[in-house]
């Protein structure tokens, strides 16, 4: 069957969704082959097939799923031969905790460091759709949220304090390979890397070390 994988992409195709990357990390670590459709933010039409609004979003034969997390759990059942990104039951069941820890504290904590950085990587036709949907959501202009970033960053960085203590004593989240449970935070993190200069973790902290180690995996994709 084959694979059609639908992602959010920006200016001159830069692709920076944090859960666009969860998923094609997953894609690259089952090792499988997709065709790839870029969607813009002002292009929904695209993926209105799917039900909802949102990237990332996979046609894989006849089944259409949604939602980053979702989607690995369909490629772990679908293509149990190919490298598993859970390791185990229990392994899955880590890797949704990390997910959701992810989606419910580190996101929102970045999101406010960087999101008036974000404009200039945002296709020229959707600027005016992404400033306002986020002022909305924030309740002020872009560049007032990033007001005291270099203080606040401080609580971001403690946030992480979790994820620290494991790294720091093995290659990845998932132990001496990587799994889901890294690409989780990952993509959070690959999101800032895409997008800001702001140094969001400091360089001789160990989750620089670690993301540095996901970065290189896959053949560095």
């Amino acid at each position: 069957m084959t694979i059609t994988f639908y992602d959010l992409c920006g200016r001159d195709s830069k692709r920076f969704s944090p859960y666009g990357w969860r998923t094609r990390m997953a894609l690259a670590h089952k090792g499988l082959d997709y065709t790839l459709e870029l969607v813009k933010f002002t292009e929904k039409d695209k993926i209105a097939f799917s039900g909802q609004p949102l990237v990332p979003v996979i046609r894989d034969g006849e089944r259409v799923i949604h939602d980053s997390w979702v989607i690995a759990e369909h490629l772990e059942d679908t293509y149990p031969q190919r490298p598993s990104l859970f390791g185990s039951a229990e392994g899955r069941g880590m890797a949704k905790a990390i997910n959701s820890f992810v989606n419910l504290t580190v996101q929102p904590l970045l999101a406010p460091l960087i999101v008036a950085d974000v404009v200039a990587h945002v296709d020229a036709a959707d600027s005016d759709y992404f400033v306002s949907s986020r002022e909305k959501r924030f309740g002020k202009a872009l560049p007032e949220v990033q007001v005291g970033r270099e203080e606040t960053v401080e609580g971001f960085r403690k946030a992480l304090e979790p994820i620290r203590i494991v790294v720091k004593d093995q290659p990845f989240i998932g132990g001496v390979a990587a799994t889901y449970a890294d690409y989780a935070l990952f993509g959070t993190l690959q999101w800032a890397r895409c997008t800001s200069g702001f140094r969001v973790v400091a360089a001789d902290d160990p989750i620089h070390a670690w993301f540095e180690r996901v970065l290189d995996l896959h053949g560095g994709v």
